[in-house]
């Protein structure tokens, strides 16, 4: 892979993934613009990830069976115009029905990534799937620095609105610029998704990083769908632009990224895994203790995003290294995991900031880190099964 295509990819990642995450410091705005509750704007948020896994679920698959460039600029086009429809919304339930679709067509990073992985060679494989990684990871994190700083300025429907742009943008570069990738599976769409099943039942160490996925990524979708209803309140009663500064501390945690990638090459991927593992645990505890601390809560988002992308690439090296032809529907498997524990984890950090605030917030994430931790340790002698 040349340094060009692996930066494109990179780019692309982080334009299109941060579709999902552009609406979380715009939660109390388009509550007031819907006129709903704070636990009801909160749908918007799982919703979204909701119809990313659904996107995994379903379309994914299909890089192993379709010839990904088609499927990757077909879906770009999908979100496009999702954006669009989200931007001109006129209520709440259309608001939801345009968030769903906008994640749903937003799982390109995970035909990407597979992609990446197939071209890399075998020595640099963790190496260059977590350079793309780093592009998908600083837009999660600086979707929402974006999105603050356009939504307190421009209002929330000027966010969805150049974010549509930017897909119609990035459609027209990768038409002209990325490679084909002929498929490996020639059976019907029936039988590709029945291998899932076969995949799960066939690779314990698939199951296990799915499961470790689905924790740590809840655990980071509590802290990220609840932290504008902490900061946007008292004592620091910061706008939308000042919520969304918080990605842009946050995007340091993807420098790690490659790091992480080369120590899987190296060492294996169990022993990055655990340190990430154990990074988020401390960044929920430091966080416990900072709900009136600004000083407090930036420690803690850094170790969590550090923490975070450490085991999500340790995670993904593993899984990519199991079975080369199949590498689109093990990154369904395990990317699906990763955003249903997402989903729920939204869900949940929604409810519990209503009835318990943040002392709640912080103890439901460390409970889902907590679990991941329990489970790597009990499994650290199986990592090589």
């Amino acid at each position: 892979m040349s340094n060009t295509l692996v930066i494109l990819m990179a780019v692309t990642c982080g334009m299109v993934v941060a579709n999902i995450y552009y609406n979380q410091p715009l939660l109390l705005m388009m509550a007031d613009t819907f006129g709903v509750s704070d636990s009801k704007v909160s749908v918007i948020a799982t919703i979204t990830q909701v119809g990313y896994t659904l996107g995994l679920l379903l379309i994914v698959p299909l890089g192993d069976k379709t010839e990904r460039r088609k499927l990757i600029l077909w879906k770009l086009a999908g979100a496009t115009l999702c954006m669009w429809v989200a931007a001109a919304s006129m209520n709440y339930y259309m608001m939801v029905a345009a968030s769903l679709f906008i994640g749903f067509f937003s799982a390109v990073p995970q035909l990407l990534l597979p992609m990446a992985a197939t071209l890399a060679p075998d020595e640099a494989r963790g190496r260059i799937v977590g350079k793309v990684m780093s592009g998908l990871l600083i837009g999660i994190l600086l979707s929402r620095t974006l999105s603050g700083i356009i939504g307190a300025h421009l209002g929330w429907r000027a966010v969805f609105l150049l974010g549509g742009g930017m897909m119609a943008l990035l459609l027209m570069v990768l038409y002209r610029l990325l490679p084909a990738d002929p498929p490996t599976f020639t059976g019907s769409y029936g039988s590709l998704m029945k291998s899932l099943v076969s995949l799960i039942k066939t690779y314990p160490p698939l199951r296990h990083a799915a499961l470790t996925s689905f924790l740590t990524f809840g655990a980071f979708s509590v802290f990220w769908t609840t932290l504008v209803f902490l900061l946007e309140g008292a004592p620091f009663f910061y706008k939308s632009d000042m919520v969304g500064l918080f990605g842009l501390i946050g995007a340091c945690g993807a420098l790690a990224a490659p790091a992480a990638g080369k120590s899987a090459d190296s060492r294996g991927p169990q022993f990055p895994l655990r340190i990430g593992v154990l990074a988020m645990l401390a960044s929920f505890v430091i966080m416990g203790f900072s709900a009136a601390s600004l000083t407090g809560l930036i420690i803690g988002v850094v170790l969590l995003d550090i923490g975070q992308q450490v085991a999500h690439i340790s995670n993904q090296s593993k899984v990519f290294a199991l079975l080369p032809e199949a590498r689109s529907r093990l990154n369904t498997v395990y990317m699906t995991s990763a955003f249903s524990g997402g989903a729920l984890g939204s869900l949940l950090g929604a409810q519990v900031w209503s009835h318990w605030q943040w002392t709640g917030v912080c103890a439901l994430g460390g409970a889902f880190v907590l679990a991941a931790f329990l489970l790597n340790f009990q499994q650290r002698n199986n990592t090589s099964s």
